[in-house]
């Protein structure tokens, strides 16, 4: 029997992307995902593996200290899942070059799963990074979010 996607999704954003089991990402997530940085200036399309997406969240939690996951909005239809989240974290570590300033840092994001056999196989995301940088103090975008920044995705 497969896993409902809501559920799945549910507790992939409880367990792995709050930072709590990064490690539970195998288990959630197919062995090869698809995830589209979805931004007006730079969409990109990058393919990660469930380990590369737990050291995501590894990158992230040195950035941002023991971050808290709000989950905002959650529902599906068929096998695609939406979510809207908010992380609250304080910035402790260096972001794309710009050293900790100590100041809380708040993320709004939303995203689309696509859940395949009881695993994530897909994703659409979308992040504020304009506000990101506003709340480093730079006014500046964080680079293009295509996998090797670190700006929360």
């Amino acid at each position: 029997m497969t896993a409902d996607p809501v559920a799945v999704v549910r507790e992939f954003l409880d367990v792995v992307r709050s930072g709590v089991e990064p490690d539970r990402a195998a288990r959630l997530m197919a062995p090869t995902i698809t995830a589209h940085q979805v931004q007006a200036e730079n969409p990109t399309t990058i393919t990660r593996t469930p380990q590369e997406y737990a050291e995501h969240v590894e990158e992230m939690l040195v950035a941002y200290g023991p971050f808290r996951v709000e989950v905002d909005e959650l529902f599906g239809s068929g096998d695609r899942v939406y979510a809207r989240w908010t992380q609250h974290g304080r910035h402790v570590g260096t972001v794309d070059g710009i050293a900790p300033t100590r100041r809380p840092v708040t993320q709004v994001t939303s995203c689309v799963y696509r859940v395949a056999d009881g695993r994530i196989a897909e994703y659409w995301i979308q992040i504020d990074r304009w506000g990101l940088r506003a709340q480093l103090g730079t006014g500046q975008a964080v680079p293009g979010d295509d996998g090797r920044t670190v700006s929360g995705r």
